[in-house]
């Protein structure tokens, strides 16, 4: 009998359920994944569906043990528990039975602007909030919530617009804290999602709810669930949950944790002043810190995350891997689309349309042959506004200085070293406070590809090192919490232990030039914008 467990990975596009076995180290059996929408309203709204959540986990889950591989060898009652590592900052609001009264609001949510204006951002300001509001908050919850797409604003959104909803509210969930609902019927707030709330009183002693701050913003108590830790048991998995699931009742369901938690995690960067970063469909930089700290000028902040007493140093950028699916669509895709699926071939393969599993793999291949620098063309990926180190809903990507000679496989580097310029650029505002780690863990999916990894180290001029199935990390890190849960492991903290390097990435130093220079053009792109991006999408 092995250590079998199994654990959602819920993203903005899609979930992956992955099964695993955890004995000498996180060993993934079986993974599918399913995709559902994220419905773009034309009022800045950002949301989805939390029925099109739970039809692809049930769907997933019935697909892992319908699987020769595991069919037959492992059954529903052999799983040891099941978790969660989520997307994080959305908005479920539920009755009492734990029926959402709406469609989920996402993280990428940016209708509120009023209300955001109305709670914060009004008179003498610091970072965008009110100084006489910013500083009490900062006492309570190490953070402040000045952004727009912040659960806060969403929830004052809902109060303002939709009031018949407002008035039926029983509970305010989280993505995951919703699934944990659906699967267990227990209303509750894991304390990075409490955190994310912005919320959350982080002073010793006093940890839980702060009522000070939901005074300040206008939060209703009655509407916060009970906070618990990732690796508590939320319940057992109910019957109906089983049934819709494939899984065995009974079946011990925990809390899990946000992605912004668990895929540092899943990287194996557990210890402090370790650094990763990470590129998914947003992506960020984060590193390990012991204490409350906050950098309102650069939106950075130590955020809660699965480790007790320690800290996520976090910096986000919304789009990141997001910029690679555009220019899939909209770049490339217009003259090489027939060369999507691999032929199944027993000779050596003839031309690229057989040597290419998938597109991104030949985009890769191709941007290999492009000179550092993208032949001075810049991008800039922010597709979906920014967060940090500035706060700009209005802030769009753009490419810079196209010229007559200039191809398409240049545009596409340049969307690649994009990414990886604004990547440094939050490692070097994390740098103002605390130091990062000298070799950096890559995960996401991102770190599938060796050029990309190459480009980020040749950029940040440090070693990069990535793990086998880094695109599973977030998934291996919701392992990890069943794993401490049921003492399969015995603390988060050796969790680096169950996670093994595949490779590393040294930085070439004759790039350096090319990439300095490119990277202080980069980073005044902003500035020089600001006002036409307000001009246009403001």
């Amino acid at each position: 009998m092995g250590n079998y467990v199994i654990s959602y990975d819920v993203g903005t596009t899609g979930v992956k359920t992955c099964l695993f076995n955890i004995e000498n180290s996180i060993e993934l059996i079986k993974a599918e994944s399913c995709g559902y929408k994220l419905y773009i309203l034309d009022n800045g709204g950002a949301e989805q569906d939390v029925e099109e959540w739970w039809s692809a986990m049930c769907a997933t889950t019935k697909k892992i043990f319908n699987d020769e591989k595991v069919k037959g060898k492992i059954r529903p009652e052999d799983i040891k528990g099941i978790s969660f590592c989520s997307q994080a900052q959305g908005l479920v609001v539920v009755d009492e039975k734990g029926k959402a009264l709406r469609r989920a609001m996402s993280y990428m949510d940016q209708r509120a602007k009023k209300q955001l204006k109305k709670g914060m951002a009004y008179g003498p300001q610091i970072a965008g909030a009110n100084i006489f509001k910013a500083i009490p908050y900062l006492y309570y919850t190490g953070a402040v919530s000045s952004s727009v797409k912040d659960p806060i604003w969403k929830y004052k959104w809902i109060e303002e617009n939709e009031p018949e909803i407002f008035n039926k509210i029983y509970k305010w969930l989280d993505v995951k804290e919703y699934l944990l609902c659906r699967c267990t019927d227990e209303f509750v707030m894991v304390r990075d999602s409490a955190f994310a709330a912005l919320l959350y009183d982080i002073r010793k002693g006093h940890e839980g709810w702060s009522k000070p701050v939901c005074d300040m913003v206008g939060v209703n108590m009655e509407h916060l669930p009970k906070i618990i830790n990732s690796t508590d048991i939320v319940g057992p998995l109910t019957e109906k949950a089983a049934k819709d699931l494939g899984l065995a009742p009974g079946t011990p369901v925990f809390g899990g944790g946000n992605d912004s938690s668990l895929i540092g995690v899943g990287a194996g960067t557990v210890h402090l002043g370790e650094t990763h970063i990470y590129s998914g469909t947003s992506g960020w930089v984060s590193t390990i810190v012991d204490k409350s700290m906050v950098d309102a000028t650069a939106m950075i902040a130590a955020i809660v995350g699965a480790q007790d007493g320690l800290f996520n140093y976090f910096a986000e950028l919304e789009t990141s891997g997001k910029c690679l699916e555009w220019v899939k669509n909209h770049l490339a895709l217009d003259e090489i689309d027939i060369y999507l699926e691999k032929k199944d071939v027993t000779e050596a393969p003839r031309d690229f349309e057989e040597a290419y599993k998938s597109l991104y793999d030949y985009m890769s291949a191709v941007i290999d042959k492009v000179p550092a620098g993208s032949n001075g063309v810049l991008f800039t990926p922010w597709l979906h506004g920014n967060r940090c180190p500035f706060e700009d809903p209005n802030a769009a990507g753009m490419f810079f200085n196209i010229k007559i000679e200039t191809g398409k496989k240049d545009l596409i580097r340049s969307v690649i070293e994009g990414i990886c310029y604004h990547k440094r650029w939050m490692l070097e505002a994390q740098e103002k406070k605390t130091k990062v780690s000298d070799t950096v863990r890559f995960v996401g999916g991102g770190a599938l590809s060796d050029v990309t990894s190459q480009i980020l180290a040749d950029i940040l001029g440090k070693n990069v090192e990535t793990v086998y199935f880094p695109q599973n990390v977030g998934a291996v890190g919701a392992a990890a919490v069943v794993g401490v849960g049921t003492g399969i492991i015995s603390d988060l903290e050796e969790v680096d232990k169950y996670i093994k390097v595949d490779k590393c990435f040294t930085p070439n130093r004759e790039n350096k030039e090319i990439y300095d220079k490119g990277f202080e053009v980069f980073k005044s792109l902003y500035k020089n914008n600001k006002k036409a991006f307000k001009a246009l999408n403001g």
